[in-house]
């Protein structure tokens, strides 16, 4: 199981800003979750750039096609050695054992459930007739029966999908935001204490890290919290 608590999502698309935001992070137990804008722009050599900076890699690309596609772009990821990459749930099941099937390494795949921006309204324009809750515990179970390590999850949903797939399985949770913070575009969203009691693995957090005056205090913060959230 991997041990990092903390996924600092980056919020540049330039490798230089992006480098220079996570020289405070430093030393610090978090990892980094590169997303689709930052890849795009500087390719597969910026997760190099910052596994030599000493962050594993959350490599958040989401990947949703048909499972040949899909199995072709997670053995190309995994040639990068992240920590971390993840598909869509919403592929299927066959989608989802093509992309277990086909990583290598040290590399553990996760599937996205239902993305925090996303509500009942959102699901229903998708013509689902499940809450956010019932489609992420559905979605959740036939990622574990596909050899899917873990899921991506709001902390919402959390402990309905630990109690459903057990220890053994990793739950990352964006949509989490200390207490006060601004949500932004999320929509589901508990507090870092809130979200590791619920039974997330590791948390993404974004804004309230790399937007913070001083990121360093801010990460280390959360990570007190999540410390004293464990220990109750």
């Amino acid at each position: 199981m991997n041990d990092v608590k903390i996924y600092v999502a980056l919020t540049s698309d330039c490798r230089t800003q992006t480098l220079k935001m996570l020289e405070p992070l430093k030393g610090l137990p978090v990892g980094v979750k590169i997303g689709l804008e930052l890849f795009v722009k500087e390719g597969p050599s910026i997760v190099k750039d910052i596994q030599k900076a000493g962050f594993p890699v959350f490599l958040d690309l989401k990947f949703h096609d048909i499972p040949y596609t899909v199995a072709g772009a997670v053995r190309a990821a995994c040639l990068l050695e992240p920590d971390v990459i993840n598909i869509h749930a919403s592929g299927g099941r066959v989608m989802m054992e093509a992309a277990a099937a086909a990583v290598t390494g040290k590399t553990k795949i996760i599937a996205v459930t239902v993305l925090t921006s996303m509500d009942e309204t959102d699901l229903k324009l998708l013509g689902s007739e499940f809450n956010p809750l019932e489609a992420v515990a559905s979605l959740a179970l036939a990622a574990k029966e596909s050899g899917i390590h873990g899921v991506v999850c709001s902390p919402l949903e959390a402990a309905t999908v630990r109690e459903i797939t057990g220890e053994d399985f990793m739950i990352i949770t964006p949509g989490v935001r200390p207490a006060g913070a601004e949500v932004g575009d999320q929509k589901r969203v508990k507090t870092p204490a809130e979200a590791i009691r619920a039974g997330a693995t590791a948390l993404v957090v974004g804004r309230p890290i790399t937007g913070a005056d001083h990121p360093a205090e801010a990460a280390r913060a959360i990570l007190q919290e999540i410390e004293e959230a464990l220990a109750i």
